[in-house]
């Protein structure tokens, strides 16, 4: 079965005690009346736990068969567990494989608590202690640079007079949006998400991005302008290329069939449209880590700088790209030393 034909199936797709289970666990609580258990969860992390237990779903529907009768969480045991576990490895990273079990099993927990999850937890921990990251050494881009192929994309999509006016608009969207999670590297679960006169207001010509704490994995509202280089091209996204899309919401990134790019549309998007105006692939989380490094690398002054455009909390997550880059400017600078010192250059 190809990768293609993966995807998370939608909560209206789940077998009812599932769906139940999990409406429950998120119901809000109320002036008398207790939450449940998922209640405390921000909406943005409802979401992705939804969208993981979807996949576990999907790939029980593939393999076997899906029982709409079935009780909630009856189809995570460890057969099932076990082939969807190595379905993940042939496809994904270590890191990504890991943190698929680890929300499988928080997702149980919150609508199946009774649930005996013990040997779930022991496979988390080997997978745990067996994740190796792989290094973004070699993938990190200046952030400058991204966004310098963003407006030439969409540049290019204004002149391109022999494509269709809806590849037109689709280049620019592409275009807009590497050059727009460059500049305002937000989450991609924010990203997606952005809605015209909620998280995006044009205020007196000026456009601002507002995500609410309660949708911010930190916690707190993030509001900033967006640049004014920026600007005209998203203006002209609104009123001109976005329409020829036929949006059907209010959602900023419209597909090409007219509903809102989703979270996997807006990943591979961004991923693609790098690879092939760069040269290198660049994910919307890898950006986050290209706005760091770039931070650091021309703002050493200012060492907060990019903990706070990554609204990290914990300062120790944007250190780390901070010594990577140290080390690599320290490199650049020896190796200018040698040749210098060497006269003839090095052979």
């Amino acid at each position: 079965m190809t990768i293609s034909k993966i995807r998370s199936l939608k909560i209206a797709e789940w077998p009812n005690a599932d769906r139940e289970a999990w409406e429950r666990a998120c119901r809000p609580a109320r002036k008398l009346g207790k939450g449940g258990t998922a209640a405390h969860l921000k909406p943005v992390s409802q979401k992705d736990l939804e969208r993981r237990y979807g996949f576990f779903l999907d790939y029980i529907a593939r393999a076997s068969f899906l029982d709409m009768d079935a009780e909630a969480g009856a189809y995570v045991i460890p057969t099932n567990v076990d082939g969807y576990l190595a379905e993940l490895k042939a496809r994904l990273s270590s890191v990504t494989v890991y943190g698929s079990i680890r929300k499988l099993r928080r997702f149980v927990q919150l609508v199946a608590p009774d649930m005996d999850l013990g040997w779930l937890q022991e496979i988390e921990q080997d997978l745990d202690w067996a994740k190796q990251p792989t290094s973004k050494f070699d993938r990190i881009v200046d952030s400058d640079r991204i966004v310098q192929a963003g407006m030439t994309l969409m540049a290019e999509a204004e002149t391109a007079h022999h494509l269709t006016p809806l590849r037109r608009a689709h280049n620019y969207r592409n275009g807009l949006m590497i050059a727009f999670l460059a500049i305002l590297p937000i989450r991609l679960k924010n990203f997606s998400a952005l809605r015209i006169g909620k998280n995006l207001v044009n205020y007196r010509k000026h456009w601002q991005l507002i995500i609410p704490a309660t949708d911010n994995k930190s916690g707190r509202a993030d509001e900033r302008p967006v640049p004014r280089f920026l600007a005209p091209y998203l203006d002209k996204y609104v009123e001109i290329y976005r329409p020829l899309l036929k949006p059907q919401s209010d959602g900023l990134w419209v597909s090409t069939y007219g509903g809102d790019l989703s979270y996997k549309g807006c990943a591979q998007v961004v991923t693609e449209t790098t690879r092939t105006t760069l040269g290198i692939a660049v994910s919307p989380h890898l950006m986050r880590s290209c706005a760091a490094s770039t931070a650091y690398l021309h703002a050493g002054d200012d060492p907060d700088l990019a903990s706070g455009l990554l609204q990290h909390v914990d300062k120790t997550v944007t250190e780390r790209h901070y010594n990577r880059t140290r080390g690599a400017s320290y490199g650049r600078a020896f190796s200018s030393l040698v040749e210098k010192a060497d006269g003839s250059g090095c052979s």
